[in-house]
């Protein structure tokens, strides 16, 4: 989705922010990163294409900057008291360096989900962390409490003008060295990187435009754009925790209404495609957060050629156990995997006649259980270079006359279908309803079971698949026998808990390869 903002003509809000960005103190911990010219990245989109390198910050974020120009503004007699503050990661990094560096006490409230290697970071600059809820928001209200009961400063991971000064300085340096952008995007999480970027960019020069980036399952600012106010999101997805926020900073959405052109929000598959070309034109390895405003720049340069386009690679500190996700779906993120559910008679020689129609192309994989003896069902995943490729795979498969059905986009054949073994239900009777669900939940010690107690034993499961991906959150797919006599008692029941449902019965995957 690409939004495109109104914006005010006045800088009434964002006009203070030139005088602090030019005066802010960042340097003292933080590095003028360098700008990449990403060559393949170049040649494949048929722009000219940059990367601001902010993976680069001693940290490897962005977030030294304006966390350091806030503690380095307090008075003497607060920094001798003390901070705290809330934050995924990044932020808790640039707070915790900044404290060591000044030497202030400081205290950091970390949601549980955070990545390990960010715990740790924070720890080693000698920080106190306490880990506590399942996302930002909740370590932020926490923090805020405690905060309040010590009579510590607290410093805003990205609502405060001296955050959003620090980390506007990121702006002044792109267009320092470049007056001839067409295009600059940002990653956006509560707004603080995009509200100092643009507000810097707009009263400095005319030529180049500013989009924010978001990712679909937390797009906090497209909301609030829509609603021409602030609005919190009622469920935030946890994949690229460095973002994952309910709702964005007020005086971020402030300066955004004013200074920003519009804001694009990509899937989790354009994101991880493009933690892969950051790697490819840079060998680092970006957080998902961190290669957010480069998905947001493939998608606006899918339609356009010879601009010149720069995105801020914001941040490299990813959790090593979140690779094989990310490269799993990389390749249906550019495009370059499908997955197909394939009917074909159940007799001697179907598969060998299947695998003739594909040829040379290199399969992914190939899942198959008697369901019976008239027809089966086949999942195939199969790599293919562009749409033309695929589309010269289909026509061969309705000449030898297979019926297929593309699950690519499917999100239950992505997350769970493809790693599941078994076949159709067969022994619950007719008159039983069996309804499908799926639901995202952090990832913690004891998270599956705390999952299956609050769900609790009224209602038969019939069906289950847990995949823990070795990140901030895992995805369940549930089957659940309905023998309730109200239609609307088993979404009661869901609604009572502390987690946010999906129902897919209706889904394609589903009825193909498991009712």
């Amino acid at each position: 989705m690409r939004l495109k903002i109104k914006k005010s003509g006045s800088y009434k809000f964002s006009k203070k922010y030139l005088d602090l960005i030019a005066n802010s103190k960042v340097y003292d911990v933080a590095e003028k990163t360098p700008t990449t010219f990403a060559g393949n990245l170049s040649s494949k989109l048929k722009n000219d294409i940059f990367l601001k390198r902010e993976d680069m910050q001693p940290i490897f974020s962005f977030k030294i900057r304006g966390a350091y120009n806030k503690i380095a503004s307090l008075s003497p007699q607060q920094q001798k008291r003390g901070v705290l503050t809330a934050s995924a990661g990044n932020h808790a990094q640039g707070v915790a360096n900044a404290c060591k560096k000044l030497k202030v006490p400081c205290f950091i409230v970390m949601p549980i989900t955070t990545p390990e290697i960010k715990v740790k970071s924070v720890k080693r600059f000698g920080s106190k962390v306490l880990l506590h809820g399942d996302n930002f928001d909740q370590a932020s209200k926490k923090a805020l409490q405690m905060a309040k009961e010590q009579k510590l400063e607290f410093i805003e991971a990205f609502d405060d003008p001296l955050t959003i000064a620090g980390q506007g300085t990121v702006g002044k340096e792109i267009l320092d060295e470049y007056q001839d952008l067409d295009v600059i995007f940002v990653p956006v999480g509560g707004g603080g990187l995009l509200a100092g970027v643009s507000a810097w960019a707009a009263q400095t020069q005319n030529k180049t435009k500013i989009y924010g980036v978001e990712v679909e399952d937390s797009a906090c600012l497209a909301e609030a754009i829509k609603a021409d106010k602030r609005v919190r999101l009622r469920e935030v997805g946890l994949f690229a925790d460095g973002v994952a926020v309910e709702r964005i900073g007020k005086n971020n959405f402030d300066v955004i209404r004013e200074c920003v052109d519009g804001v694009i929000t990509v899937s989790i598959d354009e994101l991880c495609a493009a933690v892969k070309d950051i790697f490819e034109d840079t060998r680092v390895l970006s957080e998902p957060a961190g290669a957010l405003a480069l998905a947001g720049l493939k998608k606006y340069a899918s339609k356009i050629s010879n601009k010149r386009l720069l995105a801020i690679s914001s941040g490299a500190n990813v959790n090593f156990e979140r690779l094989s996700y990310i490269v799993e779906r990389s390749e249906v993120g550019e495009n370059r995997e499908k997955l197909l559910s394939i009917k074909i008679p159940e007799q001697p020689g179907s598969f060998l006649k299947l695998c003739k129609v594909f040829g040379r192309s290199q399969i992914t994989e190939f899942n198959y259980r008697f369901a019976n003896k008239v027809d089966a069902r086949v999942l195939v995943g199969i790599k293919t270079e562009n749409e033309d490729a695929f589309k010269k795979i289909k026509n061969k498969l309705l000449k030898s006359k297979f019926k297929f059905t593309d699950l690519t986009k499917n999100k239950i054949s992505n997350d769970h279908l493809r790693h599941m073994v078994g076949g159709h239900k067969s022994i619950i009777s007719e008159r039983d309803s069996e309804r499908l669900y799926r639901c995202q939940f952090p990832v913690r010690p004891g998270a599956l079971m705390g999952f299956l107690k609050d769900f609790g034993s009224k209602w038969n499961i019939s069906l289950f698949h847990y995949r823990n991906l070795g990140a901030a959150f895992a995805n369940v797919l549930i089957g659940i026998e309905d023998k309730s006599k109200s239609v609307n008692a088993l979404e009661k029941h869901l609604k009572s808990l502390d987690y946010s449902f999906v129902e897919e019965t209706d889904n394609t995957a589903y009825k193909e390869f498991l009712r």
